[in-house]
């Protein structure tokens, strides 16, 4: 990390979102200055617009970082991830219970080891910086030594993260379940110790329903209904197989989101992971309550779970609120630019054209909008919290060739999201302080 300063400026071709542009049509949702100049102070941005307007009324105090011909917008939001996960990342051949059971669970079975914790989270977010990545909605593991961790290695960057303990009381490994009373007294505790302590935020955390006991689910209902701006994340219609085996768990319940509705589960800062097979009932439930979806591409296509219908979840009367996310391991990548790829991919096989505008959406305002902090994250705008990432357009001599054809704007964010990976990333900064700075590139 460079040296704090109170005050500085960031120049550089500047991106800035109006509105949603799934609702408004894209031109009218950004504004694009060629040389532009976002103004800082003690962590929160002051001033955006046209560096020649600007920069005369910056103080001689103040330390401008100049990235001549580098695009500058808000730092990534990543509405769906698992830290512990990174060490199975690109496993080979299974779908998402195999998964589980063959990958996922012995390698959450090893952070009741809080060192082995710290370390996979320091990685986590180190990664997770280096792809421009600010903000995460992050699932721990069933013990309370990978939440501390996670916390802890959070605090020093000063991160706007959301976190919490996964909770499991059955259908998992011994080593890995938890009962419903533990559950609600860990999860209750961390809320004490870490929720709104700096930037950091607590997530109740019930893995899915099938891993959970009604007791266990009421329990958590109750636990968020009593704590004020805490959030609720778990997994809802991410694959057949799941479907089938919550209608056996549950054969009270209509379908599968009705479990997470039953016990009050649902509503502003619930977040839902997937929503692939997701019934007209429930996409109009999730609109009603406020909840959102965590769009997991990458993660959709490699446990070949199924495709997501993004077109559908915005041109209802009501659109769902949606974000992106990398959901590592499942996920393939920490590329945002990877993960907006996937995004357009699954979305031409459903005869829709994700506009670059959309997809930057998404993956920036549209996320923090989905988190309920799209008044302090997301964008670049007077009185947001200053999170940045510096992308370099012609970050390999490939990009560098086809941004010579590039004729707008539009273009030039396409070619990023088709081509580009860490290596775009420039710098990333958190609360206005530059955090990552990319080693510089070979000729």
């Amino acid at each position: 990390m460079l040296e704090k300063h109170a005050k500085c400026a960031i120049r550089g071709q500047v991106l800035q979102f109006t509105a949603d542009p799934f609702l408004t049509g894209t031109e009218s949702a950004h504004r694009f200055w060629s040389d532009g100049l976002v103004s800082i102070e003690d962590g929160v941005i002051q001033a955006v617009g046209p560096a020649d307007d600007l920069m005369a009324g910056l103080g001689a105090d103040v330390e401008v970082h100049h990235y001549p011909g580098r695009l500058i917008m808000a730092g990534f939001v990543d509405t769906h991830v698992h830290y512990p996960q990174m060490e199975v990342i690109a496993s080979y051949g299974a779908q998402l219970i195999e998964w589980l059971n063959e990958y996922t669970f012995p390698a959450e079975g090893k952070f009741h080891d809080r060192d082995y914790a710290l370390k996979v989270a320091q990685l986590f977010l180190d990664e997770s910086l280096r792809n421009g990545i600010t903000t995460s909605a992050v699932y721990c593991t069933v013990h309370p030594e990978s939440v501390d961790a996670f916390f802890e290695a959070c605090a020093p960057r000063n991160l706007r993260v959301i976190a919490g303990k996964v909770m499991m009381d059955r259908n998992a490994p011994d080593f890995l379940t938890d009962t419903a009373q533990s559950a609600y007294d860990d999860s209750k505790a961390l809320i004490e110790r870490w929720h709104g302590k700096g930037r950091a935020l607590y997530g109740l955390t019930p893995r899915f329903a099938p891993t959970s006991t009604a007791a266990q689910l009421e329990a958590a209902g109750a636990l968020w209904q009593d704590t004020e701006g805490v959030y609720m994340q778990t997994h809802v219609s991410e694959n057949r197989q799941e479907l089938a085996w919550v209608a056996e768990l549950f054969p009270d319940c209509s379908d599968y989101l009705g479990v997470y509705e039953k016990y009050g589960l649902l509503g502003p800062r619930s977040i839902l992971g997937h929503g692939i097979y997701l019934s007209e009932r429930e996409k109009a439930v999730i609109a009603e309550s406020g909840s959102a979806v965590a769009h997991c591409p990458t993660s959709n296509l490699f446990i070949g779970s199924g495709l997501f219908d993004l077109k559908a979840s915005q041109q209802r009367e009501k659109p769902l609120r949606v974000g992106l996310a990398t959901d590592i391991g499942g996920g393939t990548s920490l590329s945002i630019f990877a993960t907006l790829r996937a995004a357009y991919e699954i979305a031409q096989l459903q005869s829709f054209s994700l506009h670059p505008i959309q997809a930057y959406y998404l993956a920036t305002l549209g996320g923090a909008k989905s988190l309920y902090l799209d008044d302090k994250i997301g964008n670049l705008a007077p009185g947001f919290e200053a999170d940045l990432t510096v992308i370099d357009l012609k970050s390999t001599p490939m990009i560098t060739q086809r941004m010579e054809h590039a004729k707008d704007l539009t273009e030039a964010l396409f070619i990023q999201m088709v081509l580009a990976d860490d290596r775009a990333i420039e710098a990333t900064y958190v609360a206005g302080q530059r955090v990552y700075e990319r080693a510089p590139l070979p000729n």
